[in-house]
């Protein structure tokens, strides 16, 4: 019997149930698309389509990948975060909704929107929550500073298929150990998961994420102590900063901000009541 859409879609999202995918039915249709070269609209508006043997080989393909748990963003190479369309791989952290909260902070901070804001993202990855800061904010410019290479080209790969490449300057550093400069507004999601939970979490994190974006050190809050005691020579007066946090640490990364001489207010929550951003102002 010949293989359809429909029947393709079915059988992938079988073998990613059992195979303890948390999606299988979102990842099934993405894994569809991207084998057999189909869109989401043929896939609704002509499910009993024949589908050939080179499309079943290609969708079966990706379909052992994913059942190896490696991430969907690694096998088809793209994310979708805020309006951005993302080039990823395993040499960034792929982008997760939680992020956009930086970027909506951000936003926030950097009003009226045709200003002529400077922004820094430090360990930038995939140059996610900056370039989507510049894609709002049409006369802000900014510095994405990572300590990856790997990283450092993705984000030039991403600023310049998005056409931010004249507005973004990007460099390979250590944190913000040779920047001399002072910014409108500092954002980062840094690592900041515990060096012995890292082994614990989901294979698509722990087997297929690069360690360098997760591993915040035995305590979860090394990156934290290096960033926030730069944040009073990066920030201009009165200038904010946005800091993605993990469960649990907000309020300790608020008590580092203020014996920093910082000011803080009342973290951004994310869409299950967990605080995530703590933002901030220089003095």
């Amino acid at each position: 019997m010949s293989e359809t859409l429909v029947s393709l879609w079915t059988d992938v999202r079988k073998r990613l149930e059992a195979a303890g995918v948390d999606t299988p039915v979102l990842d099934a249709r993405l894994l569809l698309e991207a084998g057999a070269g189909v869109s989401r609209l043929e896939i609704v508006t002509d499910p009993r389509r024949i589908v050939d043997d080179a499309q079943v080989e290609a969708v079966n393909a990706l379909t052992q990948r994913r059942e190896a748990r490696e991430p969907v963003s690694h096998i088809l190479g793209r994310k979708h975060f805020w309006t951005l369309d993302l080039a990823v791989n395993a040499n960034v952290l792929t982008p997760r909704p939680e992020t956009e909260f930086v970027v909506e902070a951000g936003l926030q901070e950097t009003l009226p929107a045709d200003a002529p804001h400077r922004i820094l993202d430090l360990g930038a990855g995939s140059g996610a929550i900056i370039l989507a800061l510049l894609k709002d904010r049409p006369n802000a410019t900014g510095v994405a500073v990572d300590i990856s290479e790997k990283a450092i080209e993705t984000v030039r790969v991403n600023a310049e298929q998005l056409g931010l490449a004249d507005r973004l300057e990007i460099r390979q550093d250590n944190w913000a150990a040779s920047l001399d400069e002072r910014f409108d507004l500092v954002v980062s999601n840094p690592p900041y998961i515990r060096t012995g939970d890292i082994d614990e979490l989901a294979p698509e994190v722990s087997r297929f994420e690069p360690r360098l974006a997760l591993d915040g050190g035995d305590d979860g809050f090394v990156a934290y102590r290096i960033i926030v005691a730069a944040l009073p020579r990066l920030l201009k007066p009165r200038a904010a900063f946005a800091l993605e946090v993990g469960i649990g640490q907000a309020e300790a990364v608020r008590a580092m901000a203020e014996e920093a001489g910082l000011s803080t207010t009342e973290p951004r929550r994310d869409l299950s009541g967990i605080p995530r951003v703590v933002v901030g102002h220089a003095a």
